[in-house]
């Protein structure tokens, strides 16, 4: 069976509930963080994730790290007892950024993130991905832009786990992103999840390129 692409929206940060939007890349509050550690009690794939794929803000590393601290390798947690050895790789894709240029949606620098993420590696960064322009820039064209990239690139990670596992079942991609991008990545301005959700698709062959078909409830 072909890999899955597991969706998921980040768990609860502190401009969701301070509505202050100024805010510069929130992290998680409490709750948030129960969220994204209870997260592996809904997720019944754990077993079958071969890479998780997450944007780099604040919050979505951090629900990364919480929800997947029985998944993803143990380089990851260099001062902590998460992460399990020969476990999954985690990939930090720019293109996953929430959509617009508020200062709550816009990223830290390599910098900062380094010193917080110790064991994440944030070279893949490069200088204009928090300025929210070019290709980056926030109008609907260059956001489906970014999406249409992800969706070719999931294929292709899709396609390297079949040919690197073999038989073994370490086949599915998680997708840690925004409510908003997460419209564009899928292809449907209604699609929403609540924090710490996820939704599970199949990427396929459609017309213009790579598209995410929802999968069914008997798959």
């Amino acid at each position: 069976m072909a890999g899955r692409i597991h969706v998921i929206r980040h768990a609860e940060a502190i401009h969701n509930i301070t509505k202050d939007f100024t805010l510069h890349d929130p992290g998680l509050t409490p709750l948030g963080k129960s969220q994204a550690s209870a997260l592996p009690q809904t997720f019944p794939h754990a077993h079958k994730i071969g890479l998780i794929i997450s944007s780099p803000l604040r919050r979505t590393i951090q629900t990364t790290l919480l929800a997947f601290s029985h998944v993803l390798d143990k380089s990851y947690y260099p001062d902590s007892q998460g992460g399990i050895p020969n476990g999954a790789k985690l990939v930090l894709d720019p293109k996953l950024q929430e959509r617009s240029a508020e200062p709550c949606d816009t990223g830290s620098t390599r910098e900062i993130l380094g010193k917080e993420f110790p064991g994440l590696e944030f070279g893949v960064l490069d200088e204009g991905w928090i300025e929210k322009a070019r290709f980056y820039a926030v109008d609907d064209g260059s956001v489906e832009e970014r999406a249409r990239r992800v969706r070719g690139e999931l294929k292709g990670y899709v396609e390297e786990l079949r040919r690197r596992e073999g038989g073994r079942e370490r086949r599915d991609v998680v997708v840690v992103t925004h409510g908003v991008f997460m419209r564009f990545l899928v292809g449907d301005q209604g699609f929403d999840l609540p924090k710490a959700e996820w939704k599970s698709f199949y990427v396929e062959e459609g017309n213009g390129g790579s598209i995410l078909v929802p999968v069914g409830g008997g798959d």
